[in-house]
């Protein structure tokens, strides 16, 4: 069983592509944890990453089977997620990867038995909800400021990822597409605040059969089949009794959506896209004018990514810090595997429902989150 270093996580990248860059500037900013190594089936990759980090760099394999990492950190593309997850769990590392967990629950749920087997941490993107955005809405839900939860809506709509990705076609195949892709922020962020998931139902279509991609690089101007519903609308029933329609699309040119409100018997609760950590949150209570709070100045809120132009804020490696005091403290993660296993569950139901016409039941369920206070975000920091 993998060990911490003298209660540091030696980390090893595998993917070195997009992603990767901002969990390698973000790890320095966290105690306990400090990434050593990468490796790429790109080999180019890798080295472009190891100097700009001064990381040292190996093939796949050995990285997964160096004895000098404690945990792979896979931020390969979701097809690979499993094969690299389940090879360095059998290789008796602790893992955190990029969501989703797997392409399919079944993948999911035999990772989480094999970390549970062998007694590693096992967490997963997105950690998004730890930000500051989501702790401050955890905040008011847990003090009963809308009072007991009835419905809502969230909706993650645009154009999809062929105008800025040099190579998108991966975004729109089994495992992917607008639920799997980005599905896990808005579904993990709303277990978060209410609690696990009991059934679904949902209808579903694509608007091209073909992408053209349009964003430069050598690809530009070519197309690609699409595999998977690119337009999905469902209703969720959650376990507490709410229930809240969840639209997702990449056919929508321009809308007026806010990303997630929820209603209940004492007012209404506004959050900002769940895929940044920060962002103003608004509350209004019994039909009063909503009162927002930019959480901008809080911890894991201020606008930091991208580099060159922040406009958001981006904590990647939050949950992983937090995976990383689990271990010590003898604790499941916030961002665990078993969250990111029902909101794969959930996603493939919504899928199978959108497919099927058929109303889909949740067969596993989860325990929600601990809220993570202000003072132990405030421990994880460097």
């Amino acid at each position: 069983m993998a060990q911490t270093h003298g209660m540091k996580l030696r980390i090893g990248v595998v993917g070195c592509g997009n992603i990767s860059l901002a969990y390698m500037r973000n790890a320095p900013m966290f105690h306990g944890v400090e990434i050593t190594a990468c490796a790429d089936l790109n080999a180019d990759a890798a080295k472009r990453r190891a100097a700009e980090f001064d990381l040292r760099t190996a093939d796949v394999y050995s990285l997964i089977d160096d004895s000098n990492i404690d945990l792979i950190l896979n931020l390969t593309i979701p097809a690979a997620h499993f094969d690299v997850s389940m090879r360095a769990l059998s290789a008796g590392k602790h893992v955190f990867t990029e969501k989703p967990l797997g392409v399919t629950a079944a993948e999911g749920r035999s990772l989480v038995d094999a970390a549970a087997a062998k007694g590693l941490m096992l967490g997963s993107a997105p950690d998004t909800f730890l930000g500051a955005a989501g702790r401050h809405a955890r905040r008011q839900m847990e003090a009963g400021a809308i009072g007991k939860p009835v419905t809502g809506t969230a909706f993650m709509m645009g154009r999809g990822m062929e105008h800025w990705h040099p190579d998108p076609s991966f975004y729109y195949q089994a495992g992917a597409g607008p639920v799997m892709d980005m599905g896990p922020y808005y579904l993990t962020m709303m277990v978060n605040l209410m609690g696990p998931i009991r059934r679904v139902q949902a209808v579903a279509t694509s608007g091209q059969e073909e992408r053209l991609i349009t964003a430069e690089g050598p690809k530009q101007g070519t197309t690609f089949k699409v595999g998977t519903p690119t337009s999905v609308l469902s209703l969720l029933e959650f376990e507490c009794g709410a229930t809240v329609t969840f639209g997702t699309s990449w056919d929508v040119f321009r809308h007026s959506n806010h990303p997630i409100e929820l209603h209940g018997t004492e007012g209404s609760l506004r959050l900002p896209d769940p895929d940044n950590f920060g962002g103003s949150v608004a509350l209004s209570s019994r039909g009063a004018p909503w009162q927002e709070t930019d959480t901008s100045g809080e911890l894991f809120g201020a606008v930091n990514w991208p580099i060159a132009a922040p406009d958001r804020a981006n904590y990647r490696m939050l949950g992983l810090a937090d995976l990383a005091r689990a271990i010590i403290e003898g604790r499941k993660p916030r961002a665990s595997g078993d969250l990111a296993l029902h909101v794969l569950e959930v996603m493939e139901a919504i899928l199978r429902a959108g497919e099927t016409g058929f109303a889909q039941t949740i067969s596993g369920t989860v325990a929600q989150p601990r809220e993570l206070r202000e003072d132990e975000a405030r421990s994880l920091l460097a």
